[in-house]
């Protein structure tokens, strides 16, 4: 007969793993990827590397599992700031705005989580966040031609590139800011891209003469 767990070992074990979980966000947004190994988590998480072992088989199933955890925060967050917005532009607008700033204020976890070399499962994982957000900025732009304030466009593509350029964009600024050595992200950063992105969209920037 297969060997059940009882209930309370199960939820025993549900709350360790939620505690690994915890305990690798917080390494990654101090250390990124390179100082999240399996032991590392597990002494945060104050239990043994063996026990780490019955959660995640190793650290690409436990950086999956990780990304996945501070993705969906990062999603919610941006969802969030677009419902407080009235019109396309304006929505648009507050997905970099929200993405932008809140990675800046954290940005040895942004970095891990746009650029840092890390396992080929975890560059998987990054194709599906980058998707998430170019499906956001997608609907928005889809909104805004139906309505006659944007020129017709493709809003795959549009969204697509604009994705890819604030990742890129925000590269340098986040690997300077996470470095001891260097000061402050310059705060126009943000602003910058939001003007970018209007921009690109085919519409006025409130800058534009």
């Amino acid at each position: 007969m297969a060997y059940r767990r009882t209930p309370a070992v199960q939820a025993r074990l549900d709350a360790q793993r939620e505690a690994v979980l915890q305990a690798a966000v917080g390494l990654l947004a101090e250390r990124g990827y390179g100082g999240c190994s399996m032991a590392a988590v597990a002494d945060r998480a104050g239990i043994a590397t063996g026990s780490l072992y019955q959660h995640f088989a190793n650290k690409a199933e436990l950086s999956v599992e990780l990304f996945r955890r501070v993705v969906t925060r990062e999603i919610a967050a941006v969802n969030e700031a677009v419902a407080h917005r009235e019109t396309p532009q304006q929505r648009i607008a507050a997905v970099v705005e929200t993405f932008a700033a809140r990675a800046l204020r954290a940005p040895r976890l942004a970095y891990a989580l746009l650029v840092e070399p890390a396992d080929a499962v975890v560059d998987a994982e990054r194709l599906v966040f980058r998707r998430a957000f170019r499906d956001v900025i997608a609907t928005e732009i889809t909104a805004a031609v139906a309505a006659g304030q944007l020129p017709r466009q493709d809003p795959e593509l549009t969204a697509a590139g604009i994705v890819g350029a604030v990742g890129e964009a925000l590269a340098g600024p986040l690997a300077e800011a996470h470095t001891p050595a260097t000061g402050d992200t310059p705060p126009e950063v943000v602003p910058a891209l939001v003007s970018f992105t209007l921009r690109a969209l085919g519409g006025r920037d409130d800058s534009d003469a």
